[in-house]
This record gives C-alpha cells, sequence and structure tokens, in this order.
C-alpha cells in the first residue's frame, strides 16, 4: 500500500485495511486511500489522491485540520525532514521619520510529500494548523510560483 520508511508501521486511521476479498473482483486504485479536501478554495494535489505516501501531519491525507491565517512567503531553507522554512519580508511604519523600514521573519512550516518539486526561492502559500512540533505551527498549501529568487533579497517589490 505505501513506502514503510519508519520503524512502526504506517497506515491512515480511517482506512481499514484487512478487507476480504471476493473471488472475482478485481481491486481499484484508489481503494484503500483517504483524502480530504481543505477547503479555503486550494484544491487536493493530484499526487495526494494518486500517490502511496503515509504522512499523519500532511493537510490532504493527514489528521491537521487548516484553520486561521494564511501566509504567502519564499522558501529559504529545506535542510529538515518534511519540513521548510518560509521568509516573509514586510514593511514597518516608523512615525518619528514617517517613512518605512524593511523587516522580516522566519517561519517554519510541514511540506507535505504531495509538493515534491519544491526549491530555494519558491514562492509558497502555507495554513496555520495546530501545533506539530516546537516550533512548527503552519502546513504548506500550494505552490504559487517557482522562481529562484535570491535567499537574502526583500522580495515584497
Amino acid at each position: 500500500m505505501s513506502e514503510q520508511t519508519e520503524k512502526a508501521f504506517q497506515k491512515q486511521p480511517n482506512v481499514f485495511l484487512n478487507k476480504k476479498k471476493l473471488a472475482g473482483s478485481k481491486a481499484t486504485k484508489s481503494e484503500g486511500r483517504w483524502t480530504k479536501n481543505v477547503g479555503l478554495g486550494i484544491k487536493t494535489p493530484r499526487e495526494a489522491i494518486e500517490g502511496t505516501y503515509i504522512d499523519k501531519k500532511c493537510p490532504f491525507t493527514g489528521d491537521v485540520a487548516i484553520r486561521g491565517r494564511l501566509l504567502r512567503g519564499t522558501i529559504r531553507s529545506m535542510k529538515m525532514k518534511r519540513t521548510l522554512t518560509v521568509r516573509r519580508d514586510y514593511l514597518h511604519y516608523i512615525k518619528k521619520y514617517n517613512r518605512f523600514e524593511k523587516r522580516h521573519k522566519n517561519i517554519s512550516a510541514h511540506v507535505s510529500p504531495a509538493f515534491l518539486d519544491l526549491k530555494q526561492g519558491d514562492t509558497v502559500l502555507i495554513g496555520q494548523c495546530r501545533p506539530l512540533s516546537k516550533t512548527v505551527r503552519f502546513n504548506v498549501l500550494k505552490v504559487v510560483a517557482s522562481g529562484g529568487a535570491d535567499k537574502k533579497k526583500f522580495s515584497k517589490f
């Protein structure tokens, strides 16, 4: 059914695996795969529907609800397993000088195995969910644009 890469047996909690086969029926490809629509106008990726990965923190095949904020940012690093760092640039107004200054924040986000072709510099849409670990509170929902932007460049303009 899926690639077993962990020590513990990985399975989706909503799928019963020990179904009895009838003598003449053929198994379908989608049998035993559970996906959901996260809502908010975001389509479920084709890899999440047809893939064989098991990820309990995936918003499309796992037990994670997207609620709260939707943010857009640029991928800064992908050095962690199934987690990436997103850089968000914004302008902060200084009233004394009547001007804006550039600021940024780095946000850790869980990336589902449904997004295989992500690269550093791509723009992604992330959605807030429950805390998945000590620093991760967001999930990648969609790749907005793929571009090789500079890592430290201020990308607001």
